[in-house]
């Protein structure tokens, strides 16, 4: 598709969702018009249009948290995109891992249908503890040591859930199994393999 298919609004402008390309969690919504969206192409870094300064602005340039661009896509109607990007730092000015922290409707109380919906938020948790590094976060801790301190700890938590399933208690397992867990996201992370990814070899998997 070419770009002068997309369909700008009266003001030259379409809204770009930006997704981390990672953890899918929602990171924010800004405009563009045809410079900022061929810049952004180009140097595969997001820039925008800033409405309220009337001017382009490259996400990251003054905080060094850019975003490397890995995809891009538009909708049916040719006049929205999803911008899907590796982010070098949280994506909200005041420091957060995303834009949409805040909550309008909470869902606290929400009862899930699917069992496995942890996982993505376990994710999107890891992503955001990767991208704000809170002080005294245990998740910072691992991302600041580095791989080899993760991988070590992986080798740690899979050699428990084997003297646990030795043991034959479900009860030591079950918190072993959920340690592994943890680390091995914290892992996929830290080498930037999406979730998906790895679903997606399983599903291949299956289907043969």
């Amino acid at each position: 598709m070419n770009i002068e298919d997309l369909k700008f609004d009266e003001n030259g402008l379409i809204p770009a969702v930006v997704q981390d390309a990672i953890s899918k969690e929602v990171l924010t919504v800004a405009y563009m018009n045809k410079e900022s969206l061929l810049k952004t192409i180009e140097t595969k870094e997001t820039w925008f249009f800033s409405r309220s300064r009337q001017q382009l602005w490259h996400k990251g340039e003054t905080s060094g948290n850019t975003q490397t661009v890995k995809a891009i896509r538009y909708d049916c109607d040719c006049d929205a995109l999803v911008v899907f990007v590796e982010p070098k730092g949280p994506a909200c000015h005041t420091g957060e891992y995303t834009c949409f922290h805040k909550d309008l409707i909470g869902d606290d109380n929400r009862t899930d249908s699917d069992r496995f919906d942890i996982l993505n938020k376990l994710e999107q948790i890891i992503a955001k503890r990767d991208m704000e590094r809170p002080e005294g976060s245990y998740t910072t801790y691992l991302f600041e040591k580095g791989v080899d301190k993760i991988l070590k700890k992986v080798g740690e938590e899979a050699a428990e859930v084997i003297i646990a399933a030795k043991n034959q208690s479900h009860e030591e397992l079950k918190w072993e199994a959920a340690d592994l867990i943890f680390h091995l996201f914290v892992l996929l992370r830290e080498q930037k393999l999406p979730l998906d990814v790895v679903l997606q070899v399983l599903k291949e998997r299956y289907e043969k």
